[in-house]
């Protein structure tokens, strides 16, 4: 495992962990690094720094009475406040909507005359195809980030 300082196309910040360069290579060719603060996929590595530990704390290994090396960031916790906001924004979409993933067009213009039950839903959309139920007068609002589950 390899862990990438990240940067997207606004400036945005972060670290992930992949299996290996190649690895990152491959999912950031097929677009599947999204930015975790905008969701653009424009995300390239950063400068980064190799850090290298044995495990062992500094003073175990002879090195007089220095400090234990720094505890590696638990990457699920959400490091700063806008993570925090999308975080809470996500859990609420996901308990309160239902996921239609690829059906999202045709499920959301179905509510809007009357031929599917009213109710918040979810899911993937074109852009020119979420421009086209706007002009249908169908609301919507676009997520800041990708659904995490798959139709059943």
């Amino acid at each position: 495992m390899i862990k990438f300082s990240l940067k997207c196309d606004q400036d945005h910040q972060f670290e992930s962990w992949f299996k290996s360069a190649a690895a990152f290579d491959a999912l950031a060719q097929a677009g599947h690094l999204t930015c975790a603060l905008c969701g653009s996929t424009k995300v390239t590595k950063g400068m980064m720094a190799p850090r290298v530990t044995t495990g062992e704390r500094r003073e175990n290994r002879g090195e007089g009475d220095q400090k234990p090396d720094a505890a590696v960031p638990v990457l699920s916790k959400p490091q700063s406040a806008l993570e925090e906001a999308l975080k809470a924004l996500r859990e609420k979409v996901e308990t309160s909507s239902e996921y239609v993933g690829d059906d999202f067009v045709r499920e959301a213009r179905a509510i809007h005359i009357g031929d599917a039950p009213d109710r918040s839903i979810y899911g993937e959309a074109r852009l020119d195809e979420a421009v086209a139920l706007i002009e249908e007068g169908i609301p919507l609002t676009p997520l800041p980030f990708r659904a995490k589950r798959t139709t059943s």
